[in-house]
């Protein structure tokens, strides 16, 4: 992971991205506790606000009613400062936000090794994993939240082979190095 200098002010925001499911929320509020910053879960606002889950509402409604709902809460949350704001790469990508969220907040995207990704894809889905329709849904998704990695000022940490405790102190080490860079 490399350090780089960013236009910083004091409310700052951590915005956590990548693949690592299903580990992802619960790292995130590990570190929301951690840092003292109010969690803010994109994907769990959205549910909350349309009452089921967002593969439910996908299904009944379509992409469009989703996709228009997620955009109000993006609206939303880039009003939030002091956040650590978890939020799906390709909904960074493709809401519109991005620029205003790199403008208030570094973007952590959490990454491993295509092959751990594929065990954790296959422990997810389990029997699913063997159907071809499937495993392809969720590589296709895995390709979209990485193309979030291609953006400028994305900082990376490589869960591949470290714990979720090690995890979470290197990310804490680097947000404590950039309040002190701060000043």
């Amino acid at each position: 992971m490399e350090t780089r200098d960013f236009p910083l002010h004091g409310d700052l925001n951590l915005i956590v991205t990548g693949y690592l499911e299903p580990n992802r929320p619960r790292l995130s509020q590990q570190l929301a506790l951690r840092l003292g910053l109010e969690l803010i879960d994109v994907e769990r606002a959205i549910e909350e606000r349309l009452g089921a889950t967002v593969d439910q509402m996908r299904q009944l409604y379509g992409e469009r009613r989703l996709k228009a709902i997620e955009t109000q809460i993006m609206d939303e949350i880039v009003l939030h400062r002091r956040a650590l704001i978890r939020v799906s790469g390709n909904t960074l990508l493709n809401s519109g936000h991005l620029a205003e969220l790199q403008r208030n907040g570094v973007i952590v995207c959490l990454v491993a090794s295509l092959d751990s990704i594929l065990r954790r894809i296959h422990l997810t889905l389990g029997a699913r994993y063997h159907d071809p329709v499937e495993r392809s849904r969720a590589i296709g998704e895995l390709q979209r939240e990485w193309r979030i990695r291609e953006v400028e000022n994305i900082v990376e940490f490589d869960a591949t082979t470290i714990t979720e405790a090690i995890l979470i102190e290197r990310i804490v080490d680097f947000w404590r190095d950039l309040a002190l860079r701060r000043g």
